[in-house]
């Protein structure tokens, strides 16, 4: 405890020096992060929080690596790219926070999935502070936990107040204890500042826990005698109750029990202050020793996703006619018996199959432990399958309509899109996104939501519209360790079919298809509106256009586009979703940068109005772009 008592002591003179920009302070707690650290084994899973420094310390991580991550530089764990205690390693099995504070708890639940389906016999501690409670993360993540009987340790520091915040306006039960009853979970109260307490309370419950899988939540009663980060200061918090929690400070009371037991002495405790104080300023000088980033370009756009090695499989000799659903449920086979870390996760996707049935029969196949039914709780889920990732093993998350990812957002853009870069861990993710209107479904189960998405640095996004290409690019997805979204869209389900290798094959990202060869006009598309765009044609032979189908939407393919804008001089874009902000504003603004001087008109976009879908048919067939693209396409052959 002593040892992150006086680096934190170091770091504020730093702060105040302007060496170090941040600090959030777990002086007083440290009983709690060191406690629950030497009760765990080292290969076991620790989730802190930016007040456990005791966790970090106490899994040995050399002092100057810290130093450097607080200090942005390149020893740091980050190579300056996310600041403060924003970080994990797997060497140390460290799994940093995000602000966000919520997503840690089911990722958390991930890495606890894993343990148990692989019979490792393994507790995974995650913390949180009282406020963090407030956050629906922790309501899912505890369901999760509880209905799955998972072996996580949730530890909540109830250190009184959620920045300014109080408890009192923070929750209304008595303790946060309480509410392990509501997720038929175990629950304990401890004394955060009483390092014997913690230490040996955890040890019995992780061995408990070890023997006898299941979570426990834990409320550990503590104080934060400081800011909730040094610039906030204290000055909401009453004077008797910073005097009352400074009498249980957890080194001052455990050092004077030690002291009165002769377990040691004044010289004893001289030689560990002067031992931590020297190691501190000896890693201290290495880390500001240690020269400044040097900012590349090159490596910041190639640290954004983990290498991937594509591997092209080639078996296409026979074939059989399929619609679009039946290749997806095909490749999701083939994958599940391809990869045996795999892990389907999903609402309703077990015996009934999942709603558009892609997953029936999988569960007498691969058994529920592989197909897993999950609560109606989308953030956790994802958050679940990150944790997956971090195990070493592959999730596929149905969601099951494209729209409901609303839910479950957070998980998606600031922890699998981030991760990779932040701190060198990939989200080994397929989110499997059934989207798209024209099926009279009203404004929440109709959306092509891609944009959302394609904007996000860290995210692949897929988007095919022929059974063959979603078949060999889901196989690809799923062998990808990169975040991927990919979207299906329901209209295609069971209206389109295609000739498809029976056997597993892949096929790559960032290569679009050249569906038609012309010379009047490109027409660029993706997904159902690509079958709109070739309806177009089809009442129009007199029209000669290249028809190109993205196939995927990150990685864009570039080059299809403009060596075919360079042939025709004209291009118009077709996209279902709404036209503000849409990928068709970004396909233009590349065209024009690109290919201007081969331009001999605007870049048109047509897409659906700029309104949530409609449900009428009348209003729905209104809303959507299938009408005004003939139009558009007539007008821009004339300009």
């Amino acid at each position: 405890m002593l040892k992150p008592r006086l680096i934190e002591e170091k770091m504020l003179v730093l702060l105040r020096q302007g060496k170090i920009s941040k600090w959030f302070s777990g002086i007083g707690q440290e009983a709690i992060s060191v406690g629950v650290t030497m009760a765990l084994h080292k290969d076991e899973y620790i989730l802190p929080m930016h007040r456990n420094l005791g966790v970090f310390t106490t899994r040995g991580i050399p002092l100057y690596r810290l130093f450097a991550q607080w200090q942005g530089k390149v020893f740091g764990f980050t190579k300056g790219r996310d600041r403060s205690f924003h970080f994990g390693t797997q060497q140390y099995k460290i799994v940093g926070m995000i602000s966000h504070l919520g997503p840690q708890l089911g990722v958390a639940d991930g890495i606890a999935l894993a343990s148990k389906l692989k019979n490792k016999s393994q507790v995974t501690a995650v913390f949180t502070g009282e406020g963090g409670t407030s956050e629906g993360d922790f309501h899912e993540a505890l369901n999760i936990a509880s209905v799955w009987q998972l072996p996580v340790l949730f530890c909540v520091e109830n250190n009184g107040y959620g920045l300014s915040t109080p408890t009192s306006q923070q929750y209304n039960c008595k303790d946060i204890a309480d509410r392990g009853l509501g997720y038929g979970m175990e629950s304990h109260i401890i004394d955060g500042n009483n390092i014997i307490e913690v230490y040996k309370s955890i040890c019995e419950l992780a061995e408990s826990i070890r023997k006898n899988p299941r979570p426990i939540l834990i409320e550990f009663k503590t104080f934060r005698v400081r800011g909730h980060e040094e610039a906030s200061g204290t000055k909401y918090v009453p004077e008797d109750l910073l005097d009352t929690w400074t009498k249980k400070d957890p080194i001052e009371n455990y050092l004077n029990f030690l002291k009165e037991t002769d377990v040691i002495n004044e010289t004893l405790e001289v030689q560990f202050k002067t031992e931590i104080t020297n190691e501190i300023n000896e890693h201290l000088e290495t880390a500001l020793n240690e020269g400044d980033i040097i900012p590349n370009i090159t490596n910041e756009l190639n640290d954004v996703f983990k290498p991937f090695d594509y591997q092209e499989i080639n078996n296409k000799l026979k074939t059989c006619n399929v619609r679009f659903v039946d290749a997806i449920s095909e490749s999701l086979k083939q994958s599940m018996e391809r990869h045996n870390d795999l892990i389907i996760m999903g609402q309703d996707i077990a015996e009934y199959g999942g709603v558009f049935k892609i997953t029936e029969g999988f569960v007498n196949q691969f058994g529920k432990d592989r197909v897993r039914n999950t609560p109606i709780c989308e953030s956790a889920i994802i958050e679940t399958a990150m944790g997956l990732s971090i195990a070493g093993m592959k999730a596929v998350v149905e969601l099951q309509f494209a729209d409901f990812v609303s839910s479950g957002f957070n998980p998606v853009v600031n922890y699998l899109a981030k991760s990779y870069y932040r701190w060198s861990q990939n989200a080994d993710v397929v989110l499997r996104m059934p989207c798209g209107g024209d099926v009279g479904a009203g404004p929440f189960h109709s959306q092509t939501n891609e944009a959302w998405f394609t904007k996000t640095p860290g995210l692949k996004v897929v988007y095919p519209a022929f059974p063959y290409d979603a078949k060999g690019l889901l196989a690809t997805a799923i062998n990808d360790p990169n975040p991927v979204l990919f979207f299906e869209h329901k209209a295609l389900y069971r209206s389109i079919r295609q000739e498809v290798p029976t056997d597993y094959y892949t096929l790559p990202f960032g290569k679009a298809s050249l569906l038609k060869e012309g010379y009047d006009i490109t027409i660029i598309s993706f997904g159902a509106a690509i079958h709109w765009a070739l309806e177009t044609l089809d009442k129009n032979p007199n029209i000669s256009a290249d028809v190109i189908d993205l196939r995927t939407l990150k990685p864009l393919d570039t080059e299809t586009i403009y060596n075919s804008v360079k042939k025709t001089g004209k291009v118009i874009i077709l996209q279902e979703d709404t036209l503000f902000g849409g990928i068709a504003s970004d396909i233009s603004a590349l065209i024009n940068e690109h290919c201007f001087e081969f331009l001999d008109a605007p870049v048109k976009r047509v897409a659906s109005l700029d309104t949530p879908v409609p449900f009428a048919k009348a209003l729905e067939n209104q809303f959507l772009p299938k009408d005004r693209f003939e139009t558009e396409l007539k007008l821009l052959l004339a300009y």
